[in-house]
């Protein structure tokens, strides 16, 4: 760990090196698959791969793409401020995954339909389709933007990565694979990024243990700095994490991200079969899994690093969202290639998730909105289709921009997202349901919906809970010495403390229980990911 008398690395050229390489393989694999499609491609085909597509990459596909780089950089840091209760998560996917293969996919498999709101069509009326197609839209097109700008100010701010460089570069690289390759690049790429996205976890974890010898001390430490708290069954909602918040209430957010979003349902229904389609999303499952453990060791790891002398106390980072990026900077200076490699990382749960964004944008766009009022052929609107995919990258990337000046603004855009998501999936609910449901019912209960979320949303903006009510766990700057006078060398890996000839865990805990007042003064971050997935902080600047 940095001391008072070092600081973190910074970027190398290698660095450098290792994240290009990222994007023109990403790049790469979306050039790849028009080429293989060149001369019989359709828009059926550019939308959905003919539905022709295997379990097992949809499969990966699907758990990548709403893991974006706010996962990769919010999950952990909110294990280091809150604890190890998000890995409940797991049984929140297991329950979302299996109403979503034998409830939500039928519907929409037998149907033989490209977007998830002609069922609306249906079931309901024109009106009704409309509607939940512009709620689609513009949730998407906002979230979209933020996921690429808000991880790029966390990783410029602490690694001096080129803000506006990686933005338009990420950007570009996302758009031109969406229009060139499609669904299937989309599939592929997500793929790749995935894997990336694991290897940058594994990176930390393992560095981790090195540090204190083992990965078992690290669970050590944390376990007696009460990050291993898996069980809360407080009933308050103002809560930060409990067993009912993440199981009950992320129930309700992932069902609406999995059983009627656009960009998880266009890609399990051009799977081959029903039962592959079934079967993507099981071992789907098994990916996100491997996610959340992997982000959550990833915070145990920079609580372990960090416990006895807190960055955030210390001002040495503004916000929760830079501790990752910190840590890397901190504990893998001295590994070129190895901090690119982590924003790679990041940037890959960018690329992943704004692709199929994009890609699902233009899905509906087509299927919605131009081709009930046209009769152009496939190739036709296969080219439509395309420059939708440029026109909607372009759109992103000036959300992106424009999220740089819009400053609180974020944060309300982020709520927006969550508003407009659950009468969504209420409106779906109603017509599967219950058979004697109309439109005028689905309108009335949409739009009473709509008002009940948009006026929690605003509440919850506005009357933010205080860090007693979110209770984060404390935090401690006792070990915040010298370390290079005051510690034996017989103590010390390198720069970094080992924890093998440190004083007793109660005395650790002692000193812990310290610096808890310096903690709890530290805001409550509110937490707004699309999904309510990995409840990503921000935080205006002191």
């Amino acid at each position: 760990m940095s001391t008072p008398g070092t600081s973190v690395g910074e970027f190398t050229a290698w660095d450098y090196v290792v994240f290009v390489l990222m994007l023109l393989t990403s790049a790469l694999i979306g050039i790849y698959q028009a080429i293989k499609a060149r001369g019989h491609q359709t828009n059926f085909q550019f939308l959905l791969g003919n539905r022709q597509l295997r379990a097992f990459p949809v499969a990966l596909s699907l758990a990548s793409s709403f893991m974006s780089a706010i996962t990769v950089i919010g999950t952990p840091a909110e294990v280091y401020r809150f604890g190890a209760m998000f890995l409940i998560f797991c049984f929140t996917y297991a329950i979302v995954i299996v109403i979503s293969a034998e409830f939500f996919l039928p519907v929409f498999y037998r149907l033989n339909i490209t977007s998830t709101y002609e069922y609306l069509q249906i079931r309901y009326n024109k009106i009704v389709q409309y509607i939940g197609t512009c709620f689609f839209i513009t949730q998407t097109v906002l979230y979209t933007g933020i996921v690429i700008y808000a991880p790029a100010l966390a990783l410029n701010q602490v690694t001096g990565f080129d803000l506006w460089g990686v933005l338009i570069a990420t950007g570009l690289v996302c758009t031109l694979y969406c229009t060139l390759g499609g669904l299937k690049a989309v599939v592929w790429t997500d793929v790749f990024q995935l894997t990336v996205m694991i290897i940058g976890f594994v990176a930390v974890i393992i560095r981790g243990a090195i540090i204190h010898g083992s990965f078992a001390q690290v669970l050590n430490i944390s376990y007696h700095g009460g990050r291993l708290n898996f069980w809360d069954f407080d009933p308050s909602p103002i809560r930060r994490h409990t067993f009912w918040t993440i199981v009950v209430g992320g129930t309700f957010v992932w069902t609406a991200i999995y059983g009627i979003n656009q960009s998880q349902v266009q890609r399990y229904i051009a799977c081959r079969s029903q039962l592959e389609a079934k079967l993507s999303l099981y071992i789907n499952l098994v990916g996100l899994w491997i996610i959340a453990i992997c982000a959550v060791f990833t915070g145990l790891t920079m609580y372990s690093v960090y416990h006895q002398c807190d960055p955030l106390t210390r001002k040495k980072v503004r916000a929760s969202d830079q501790l990752l990026p910190y840590l890397v900077m901190d504990i893998m200076r001295d590994y070129p290639g190895v901090p690119g490699l982590f924003v790679a990382a990041a940037y890959s749960g960018t690329l992943s998730t704004v692709s199929s964004s994009i890609n699902a944008l233009a899905a509906v766009t087509v299927e919605d909105i131009i081709k009930p009022f046209t009769s152009f052929s496939e190739q036709k609107l296969f080219w439509i289709t395309k420059g939708l995919s440029f026109m909607f990258g372009v759109i992103c990337i000036t959300m992106a921009a424009l999220s740089s000046v819009m400053g609180g603004v974020l944060q309300a855009a982020l709520t927006i997202f969550g508003i407009l998501g659950g009468p969504l999936l209420g409106l779906f609910l109603l017509g599967m349901v219950f058979r004697w449901a109309n439109s005028i019912g689905a309108l009335a209960g949409l739009g009473v919906s709509f008002i009940l979320t948009l006026w929690i949303g605003i509440g919850g903006h506005v009357y933010r809970p205080l860090p007693t009510q979110t209770r984060p766990l404390p935090l401690s700057t006792a070990g915040c010495l010298d370390l290079a006078a005051k510690i034996p060398q017989s103590a010390r890996v390198g720069p970094y403390l080992t924890t093998h000839h440190a004083p007793d865990l109660t005395s650790r805990r002692e000193a812990e229980r310290g610096g808890q007042e310096a903690a709890d003064d530290l805001q409550g971050y509110t937490m707004l990911h699309l999904l309510c997935q990995q409840k990503y902080s921000f935080r205006e600047n002191d």
